[in-house]
C-alpha cells in the first residue's frame, strides 16, 4: 500500500537516536540543551496546547510541572528542535478528578495552575487527528512507554522493584539483574471484503452506533495470516481465504501495534459469538459511504484517526493498491 504510513502515528522520521540511550553522560547533556523539552503525562493523558489541542504541550526541561515526575525521563529522541523527553507525573491531584476518568473515552481536560489556561491534560484519542505526524509519533511513544512503566514497576523474575535504565527504555533489577523491556503487542485488524461488501463489528462496551474492522491479538507461533482467519472466523463465523498485510499502526492504548490486512471471506454467513462480539454485519460499498458521510442513522463510522478508518476509506476511495 504505497500511503501506508501516512496513517496517525506513522511516517514522521523521527531520528529516535536509539545508541544514545545507553550514555548516562550524552543523555545528562541532551537534557541540558537549551532546545531540550519535556510533556508530561497525567495518568495516560498528555499535555496539550494551542486552539484546539493541537500541538503536544512542550516544556521546558527545567519548568516545575515536570519537577513532578516520581522517576527519570523516557527520552523520545532528536526532533529538528531539540531533543524530546516524555515525564509521568501521574502523582500530581488536581482540584476535582472527573468521573469519566479511566473510561473507553475521557472527555474531561485538566488544567495545572503553573501552566497557561490553553495547556490541559486531555485523551490522545480526542485530538491525535489535530496533531502534526511528528508531535503524533512523540507523544504516542511516549505515552505507550510511560505507560508500560506504570505497570511494570517490580521485577517479573524475582518481584523485587525495578529501576529505570537506558534513558526510560529499560527496568533493571538490583536484586536478581534481571533486564525488562518495553511490550509491544501485535494486533490483527482486518478488511474482509466479499464482492462489494466490508464486514464491521462492534465490541461490548463501545459508544452506541460504533462500528469498526474486526481485531485480535496474535497468538505466540502464529503467523499474521493465520491470526487474521482464526479471529475472523472465531468471532463472525466467516471463513477467509487470501490475507495481504496492508498498513501498521502503533497504538497506544495501551501499546498495540496494529497490522492492517485486507482478507477475501470465502464465505457470508455471520454467526457471531457473542462473549467476543455484539455484532458483525456486512456493509456495501454504497452503504458504508453513506455512514462515513454521517447519514446512516443505525452507524456511526470507525473513530477518525484509527486504522480501521484509514483502511475503510482508502477502500472507499479504491486507494489500497
Amino acid at each position: 500500500m504505497k500511503i501506508a504510513e501516512t496513517v496517525t502515528f506513522g511516517g514522521s522520521g523521527l531520528n529516535r537516536a536509539g545508541e544514545l540511550r545507553g550514555q548516562p553522560q550524552e543523555i545528562a547533556r541532551l537534557l541540558g540543551d537549551t532546545g531540550a523539552r519535556g510533556v508530561p503525562v497525567w495518568r495516560g493523558k498528555p499535555l496539550f496546547c494551542g486552539e484546539a489541542q493541537a500541538q503536544a504541550g512542550w516544556l521546558e526541561i527545567d519548568h516545575d510541572v515536570l519537577t513532578l515526575a516520581a522517576e527519570a525521563p523516557v527520552f523520545l529522541g532528536l526532533d529538528d528542535d531539540g531533543p524530546r523527553f516524555a515525564y509521568d507525573i501521574s502523582g500530581w491531584e488536581p482540584e476535582e478528578l472527573p468521573d469519566t476518568l479511566g473510561a473507553f473515552f475521557d472527555p474531561s481536560h485538566q488544567g495545572h495552575p503553573d501552566l497557561p489556561p490553553d495547556h490541559v491534560f486531555a485523551e490522545l484519542r480526542g485530538v491525535m487527528t489535530r496533531l502534526s505526524p511528528r508531535d503524533a509519533e512523540l507523544v504516542a511513544t511516549g505515552k505507550a512507554v510511560l505507560n508500560w512503566h506504570q505497570s511494570h514497576g517490580y521485577c517479573a523474575k524475582c518481584g523485587a522493584k525495578s529501576n529505570v535504565a537506558m534513558a526510560g527504555w529499560q527496568r533493571d533489577c538490583v536484586a536478581c539483574g534481571a533486564h525488562h523491556f518495553p511490550r509491544t503487542d501485535p494486533v490483527v485488524i482486518m478488511l474482509i471484503t466479499r464482492g462489494n461488501s466490508v464486514l464491521v463489528g462492534r465490541s461490548h462496551g463501545w459508544p452506541e452506533g460504533m462500528y469498526s474492522l474486526l481485531a485480535g491479538f496474535v497468538e505466540p507461533g502464529e503467523t499474521i495470516e493465520a491470526a487474521v482467519r482464526r479471529e475472523v472466523f472465531e468471532e463472525s463465523g466467516v471463513r477467509v481465504g487470501a490475507v495481504d498485510y496492508l498498513s501498521s499502526q502503533p497504538w497506544p492504548f495501551p501499546s498495540s501495534l496494529m497490522f492492517g490486512c485486507r482478507g477475501e471471506a470465502l464465505s457470508d454467513e455471520i454467526k457471531i459469538d457473542p462473549e467476543e462480539i455484539e455484532d458483525a454485519v456486512w456493509m456495501t460499498r454504497e452503504e458504508m459511504m453513506e455512514v462515513f458521510a454521517g447519514n446512516s442513522t443505525r452507524m456511526k463510522p470507525a473513530r477518525k484517526g484509527a486504522i480501521a478508518h484509514f483502511l475503510i476509506w482508502n477502500w472507499l476511495a479504491d486507494r489500497l493498491r
